[in-house]
């Protein structure tokens, strides 16, 4: 239970992108506050300069989405995991630190892998991915030793360029077959530390 009483009834609020991991800003909630963004999904502040309640993106449109709320240990500071709508800051800068929100890159093949996961479910018309998800694990497979020679190919030439092209199409179809033998990208990475 979140203690407003400790802090004259306010405590503070960390927002931070739950894709990136980027803290995107701080901000106050009274109760108040709080129960509207739980109800709502959309994160509500209090103003002290205003004294009274602001949703987030209410004027330009860049809501900050409810992914998950946390409590610290002493209960008397918020950790709100959300999507952004665009950019955070009034200044128009990503965040209020103003830092570039992407995510690293084992964010971001964490979200490609879920990209992967969800056209594996819903097989979309249309998606590359589904095609290769209809054609089974020997044609993923095939698909994988194709991009390892292309990429093999270009590193021999010591063409850097097109060796990173070639390592994104082998990434991607190897974690498309991770994804159609039910292996996910943790398990891989979890194998990599033990023989670390």
């Amino acid at each position: 239970m979140i203690d407003f009483d400790k802090s004259e009834g306010l405590v503070p609020a960390i927002i931070q992108d739950s894709r990136s991991g980027v803290v995107l800003m701080l901000g106050y909630m009274n109760r108040e506050a709080y129960e509207k963004t739980v109800k709502e999904k959309r994160v509500t502040f209090f103003s002290r300069s205003r004294q009274k309640l602001w949703t987030k993106g209410e004027t330009s449109g860049n809501f900050l989405t409810v992914k998950e709320i946390i409590t610290d240990c002493d209960e008397d500071t918020l950790l709100i995991k959300v999507v952004p709508a665009g950019p955070v800051c009034h200044t128009g800068a990503d965040t209020c630190f103003d830092e570039i929100n992407k995510p690293d890159s084992l964010e971001f093949l964490r979200s490609l892998e879920t990209l992967i996961q969800e056209r594996k479910r819903e097989l979309p018309e249309k998606s590359y991915t589904t095609r290769l998800f209809r054609e089974g694990i020997p044609k993923i497979s095939q698909k994988v030793g194709e991009e390892a020679v292309e990429t093999i190919i270009e590193a021999m030439k010591e063409d850097q360029e097109r060796f990173k092209e070639e390592s994104a199409d082998l990434m991607y179809h190897l974690l498309v077959l991770a994804t159609a033998l039910d292996v996910t990208f943790d398990e891989i990475v979890d194998t990599l530390r033990k023989r670390h």
